[in-house]
C-alpha cells in the first residue's frame, strides 16, 4: 500500500494492483485487441478485392496500428485509465500522485506497450513488473503511472451494543457529553478490536473505558468487562441520539402542519 499526502496534509492510502491482477487484466486487453485486429483484417479482405497488394498491405498495417496502439490510447484517455481488462479486474491506471491520467500518459503507455507486450511477447513487461514494488511495466515507469486497485473489500461495520447483563444499567445511566475525540477513539476501537493482538486489545479497552467513565454515572456493575462497557456506553449514546432526532423531526413536522393551517392574509 502506498501513501500520498494531499495539499491539505491528508494522507491517502492507495492500493497498487498486484502482479497477478495486472497480468489478468493485460490478458483480457490483449485478447480484445487481437479480436479487433482480426475483425478489421477480415473486413479489409472482404472489401478490398479490387485493390492491389500494396494498398491491402497498407490497410492491414493501419488496422494493426489502430487495434494495438490507437484504440488502447483512445480508450484509456477517454475513460481516464480504464480498459476492458481493467474494468473486469477492478483496476485503473493513475499518475504517481494519484491523479487521473491524460492523453500524454496514455500515449506513452500505448507506444511502449506495443514494444514490451507484442514485439517481445510480453517478456519485457513481465521482467520489469516482477522487479517493481508497484508491478509497473516499462510504459508506466516512463509515463509516471501505475495500476490502482479500486475494488477493495469493504470492512464489516460493527455496531456497538450493550451486552445483556449491562442493558438495564445502560438504560438508567447518566451519560454526559463525551468529547468528540474520545468518542471517535472509542468508535475506532470497536471497529478494529477484532484485528488487534489480545494484549493490546485489553490494554486499549481498559484505557478507553477509564476515559469514558469520567462522563458516565453511576459506575457499571462489578466485574464488567472494559470492552463490554465501551460497547454499552456507545450503543446507549447512539440510541439516545436517535430518539432525540426522531423527537425533533416530529416537533418540526407538527409545527409545519400548524403553520400550513394558518390563514394567509394579503397586506
Amino acid at each position: 500500500m502506498s501513501s500520498i499526502i494531499t495539499g491539505e496534509a491528508v494522507v491517502l492510502e492507495l492500493r497498487p494492483a498486484s502482479f497477478a491482477a495486472r497480468g489478468l487484466g493485460l490478458i483480457i486487453d490483449v485478447v480484445s485487441q487481437l479480436v479487433l485486429a482480426v475483425l478489421l483484417i477480415i473486413l479489409i479482405s472482404a472489401a478490398s478485392r479490387d485493390l492491389d497488394d500494396s494498398a491491402i498491405r497498407a490497410l492491414i498495417l493501419s488496422s494493426v496500428v489502430f487495434s494495438f496502439v490507437v484504440a488502447p490510447v483512445a480508450v484509456e484517455t477517454l475513460t481516464r485509465g480504464r480498459s476492458l481488462g481493467k474494468l473486469a479486474t477492478g483496476l485503473r491506471i493513475v499518475r504517481d500522485d494519484g491523479g487521473s491520467i491524460r492523453f500524454r500518459h496514455a500515449l506513452i503507455r500505448g507506444l511502449l506497450g506495443f514494444l514490451e507486450i507484442y514485439m517481445t511477447f510480453g517478456g519485457l513487461a513481465i521482467g520489469v513488473a516482477l522487479f517493481n514494488d508497484k508491478s509497473k511495466r516499462l510504459g508506466d515507469i516512463v509515463a509516471g503511472t501505475y495500476s490502482l486497485r479500486q475494488r477493495v473489500p469493504s470492512k464489516p461495520r460493527i455496531m456497538p451494543v450493550a451486552p445483556h447483563y449491562l442493558q438495564s444499567w445502560a438504560a438508567m445511566a447518566d451519560i454526559g457529553r463525551v468529547p468528540d475525540a474520545t468518542a471517535r477513539r472509542a468508535g475506532t476501537f470497536v471497529q478494529q478490536a477484532y484485528l488487534m493482538a489480545p494484549a493490546s486489545r485489553v490494554t486499549m479497552a481498559v484505557s478507553l473505558a477509564s476515559e469514558l467513565a469520567r462522563y458516565v454515572a453511576p459506575p457499571p456493575p462489578a466485574g464488567t468487562i472494559p470492552e463490554d462497557y465501551i460497547g454499552a456506553v456507545l450503543g446507549e449514546r447512539r440510541n439516545r441520539e436517535l430518539v432525540r432526532l426522531r423527537q425533533a423531526e416530529q416537533r418540526n413536522a407538527s409545527v409545519g402542519e400548524r403553520l400550513r393551517k394558518l390563514p394567509f392574509t394579503n397586506h
